[in-house]
């Protein structure tokens, strides 16, 4: 029986997918084929390359003056993250840029909006670190990328949880993760700020001021509840809602025979230093289904 692992877009709460993945493992459930959108394309690619364990030990070390150092303090018209920062990180957790999808040790998809046409774009051939910058650029954070006389953005604006291209690969059963399930509202409920340390004093200690004012900014975090939404919570909070909408949609065409569905409505669109808890919240989703998972299985 193939089982196919299709993991869903929902930014830093796809961390969750790490948990999933490793929880699965522990059971004796190796997919043999992972499809991805957005954080769930670069999450499957870092597993079916290998690079897993690699990652999850840096994402569990990541604090939130290192998240905001993915971006940049000044808008531009390329978006919010440093590229340059981001392409070395995948270098490290990922693959190298000339690893291609055709040499990894899974069957891999990942899923891209092509920006003219609004058409859904797979990549199951090809560069890898291509299909993930592809499937990962959220318009405003990422530039769109070129492929093939194309322009491409981020796959969660038409397939958030990839069952399709699952079943298209040939999975027989598939397990889908879907990061949104609980979303609808979150930038209306601020989570509590994360404590870091912070130095005290000299250069290093005003641009960690610096840095942290620009992530609560971009988290929303610290304000009060009747206080006014700022720019990126009314863009985190209508990402929310679009990829809400549209994931019930696809999964009520295309339904996979399992759903995980981790309680992720706390983490914020950009608090990727919050992996601890997404990771968990992965394992325990897997933990609560294992009957079901293991019934369907042996069936």
């Amino acid at each position: 029986m193939k089982i196919g692992l299709a993991l869903g877009s929902g930014s830093a709460r796809g961390w969750s997918h790490i948990g999933v993945i490793n929880a699965l493992a522990r059971e004796g459930i190796k997919p043999e084929i992972i499809c991805g959108t957005s954080i769930g394309a670069l999450v499957g690619a870092s597993c079916a390359s290998g690079s897993l364990d690699r990652l999850e030990q840096w994402v569990r070390s990541l604090s939130r003056f290192e998240t905001a150092r993915f971006f940049e303090l000044n808008l531009s018209r390329q978006g919010f993250v440093n590229t340059e920062r981001f392409h070395h990180f995948l270098n490290t957790y990922i693959s190298d840029d000339d690893t291609h999808i055709e040499s990894l040790q899974c069957a891999y998809g990942a899923v891209a909006t092509e920006l003219e046409t609004g058409r859904e774009v797979w990549f199951t051939e090809g560069s890898l670190l291509q299909a993930v910058w592809a499937s990962i650029s959220l318009p405003g954070l990422f530039p769109a990328i070129r492929h093939d006389h194309h322009w491409l953005v981020d796959g969660g604006l038409v397939n958030p949880v990839p069952v399709s291209l699952c079943r298209a690969m040939g999975a027989e059963v598939v397990i889908a993760v879907n990061l949104n399930g609980d979303i609808i509202g979150r930038h209306l409920h601020k989570p509590k700020p994360v404590e870091t340390q912070k130095p005290r004093n000299g250069v290093m200690g005003r641009l960690t001021e610096l840095v942290d004012e620009y992530t609560t900014r971009l988290t929303g975090a610290d304000e009060p509840e009747d206080h006014s939404p700022s720019m990126f919570d009314a863009i985190a909070g209508s990402i929310n809602i679009i990829q809400d909408r549209i994931t019930r949609s696809r999964m009520a065409g295309d339904p996979p025979d399992i759903l995980l569905s981790p309680p992720l409505a706390d983490i914020g669109l950009l608090e990727f230093y919050r992996a601890e808890e997404a990771i968990r919240e992965g394992e325990r989703a897997v933990e609560e289904m294992l009957p079901t998972i293991h019934r369907l299985l042996q069936r």
